[in-house]
C-alpha cells in the first residue's frame, strides 16, 4: 500500500506504521494499540492488511465472548 493515494482524502499517501484500532459491538468496545498498518500522511486514515484484519477481529471476538465492556490491548507481534 505504500505510495498509494488515500481513498478517503484523495491527496495523502499511505505509508507503513502503526495504528490504534477501535471496534465496537453491542456493549463491548475493544481498543488495540500499535497495530501494524499503513496510515495516510495527510488525514490519518489507516489501512490494515487482510491478515491484520483477521487477527484484530479475532481479538475483538474473544473480548465479546468473555463479556468485556471495555478492553484495551497493545499489539504483541
Amino acid at each position: 500500500m505504500s505510495g498509494l493515494i488515500c481513498h478517503v482524502c484523495k491527496t495523502g499517501q499511505a505509508a507503513p506504521g502503526n495504528a490504534t484500532v477501535t471496534l465496537q459491538r453491542g456493549d463491548t468496545t475493544v481498543v488495540i494499540k500499535d497495530v501494524p498498518a499503513h496510515g495516510c500522511d495527510n488525514c490519518g486514515e489507516y489501512y490494515l492488511s487482510a491478515e491484520m484484519t483477521e487477527k484484530v477481529m479475532a481479538l475483538a471476538e474473544a473480548a465479546v465472548r468473555k463479556g468485556a465492556e471495555v478492553e484495551i490491548l497493545r499489539w504483541a507481534a
